[in-house]
């Protein structure tokens, strides 16, 4: 419905006249700001929290130092971003569903993802979920209600519209949110799923990482608009605008947002002002288009500093445990590792199943000619020809480069 007024000379809008503030309650010092309450945060949930953000970061470290030793081929990191994505995370009902894009490793830490689980699906292994079909950090889980992730660029946000119509039809009292930087905002997904959320009043929370890039793209040359958070005018829908490094600040309006989205049944935008202090993926280099001096100045901002600050000064929190969990965390993240690194690879049938109830005949002409494909030339895929023939006698007897590294 458009609702309207007259006017008798031409008068155009800008969006000027609309000014959206940042919620804030956490400076870096670890205190509130003035005038501002913190939420009704037990001392057993805030350490849920911080622990998640410390596991992510110290999984991010160690495995894009992997990642550059050769051991796998790909990694994204979420550093800088943890507040944001495990804070939202915090504040929903551990039944409701996440659809994440692929800096979201923290949200799976904090529902209880083990390190094994990670492991196994960045290696490719036996044990992985996805059957090694997909490369690393597309992690999924049905149990923790974290959809798997797909690589095209904002699918998951019009999906997350049509799930959470069926959560709508269920009436269970569930929500979904969706992960997604500014850039994927610039795919018609972003349009699409905000007005068929709107249109159709479906519990869904659109959640924004405005990190300032678009892997090398500065948001100035993304959008000439105030931000993403405007764009929720068009589709009258509820929006707020968050410091994704203020952890309170984060849960306190995620906790508000899944409340519209389940009891009033309206979706939610929240933009989380954040920043990337990690490169956009391991196969970027960020000093190509941003300066050490903006990285510092945001290193100054590091969310899990500001939040270890504010549980110190409440007596929730010392440098004794904060040493001491790091270390522990460091050595279990490499005992883990090395033992994903040893599990085989899935059955190659495991290739051509879980799509038809029966193999199709031309799925299976297929999967035989790799096979002897394989066996022909065994040398250059190690892994693949132990599988099928573990007896194989295998030329290249370097572990790390053919068992880790190798093909099929």
């Amino acid at each position: 419905m458009t609702t309207t007024y007259d006017v008798h000379a031409p008068a155009f809008m800008t969006g000027d006249e609309f000014q959206i503030p940042t919620f804030r309650l956490l400076q870096q010092d670890g205190t509130l700001f003035e005038g501002a309450e913190a939420p009704a945060l037990e001392r057993e949930k805030a350490l849920r929290i911080y622990r998640a953000m410390l596991v992510t970061r110290v999984l991010d470290e160690r495995m894009m130092a992997a990642q550059r030793q050769g051991r796998l081929s790909f990694y994204m990191q979420c550093t800088g971003e943890e507040a944001a994505v495990i804070g939202a995370t915090a504040a929903l009902d551990d039944a409701d569903m996440i659809m994440a894009q692929y800096r979201e490793q923290g949200a799976l830490v904090y529902r209880g993802f083990s390190y094994d689980e990670f492991m196994n699906q960045l290696f490719g292994n036996e044990l992985d979920y996805g059957k090694g079909r997909q490369m690393p950090i597309h992690y999924g889980s049905r149990k923790l209600h974290y959809m798997t992730i797909s690589s095209p660029l904002a699918t998951q946000i019009p999906q997350a519209t049509g799930y959470a119509y069926g959560q709508k039809l269920a009436g269970e009292g569930h929500c979904t949110i969706t992960f997604f930087g500014e850039g994927a905002a610039s795919e018609g997904d972003f349009h699409a799923a905000l007005n068929m959320a709107s249109v159709h009043k479906v519990p869904v929370i659109f959640f924004c990482r405005n990190n300032g890039y678009a892997i090398s793209t500065p948001a100035s040359e993304q959008f000439a608009a105030d931000g993403i958070a405007p764009r929720a005018f068009g589709y009258r829908m509820h929006v707020i605008r968050v410091d994704g490094n203020d952890v309170l600040a984060v849960y306190r309006a995620t906790q508000e947002a899944r409340k519209i989205a389940v009891e009033m049944n309206q979706p939610v935008l929240i933009e989380a002002m954040t920043y990337r202090l990690a490169a956009h993926s391991s196969s970027d280099d960020p000093s190509g288009y941003r300066s050490r001096k903006e990285e510092e100045a945001w290193r100054e901002k590091d969310p899990i500093l500001r939040m270890q600050r504010w549980m110190t000064d409440r007596d929730w929190w010392s440098e004794e445990q904060e040493k001491s969990l790091q270390e522990s965390l460091r050595r279990e993240v490499l005992e883990t590792m090395k033992r994903a690194e040893k599990r085989p690879p899935p059955p190659l049938d495991s290739l051509v199943t879980d799509v038809y109830a029966d193999v199709t005949p031309a799925l299976q002409r297929q999967l035989d000619a790799l096979k002897t494909h394989i066996r022909k030339h065994p040398d250059a895929y190690p892994r693949g020809a132990r599988s099928l023939d573990p007896d194989v006698s295998i030329a290249t007897t370097d572990t790390k480069a053919g068992e880790v590294r190798g093909g099929a």
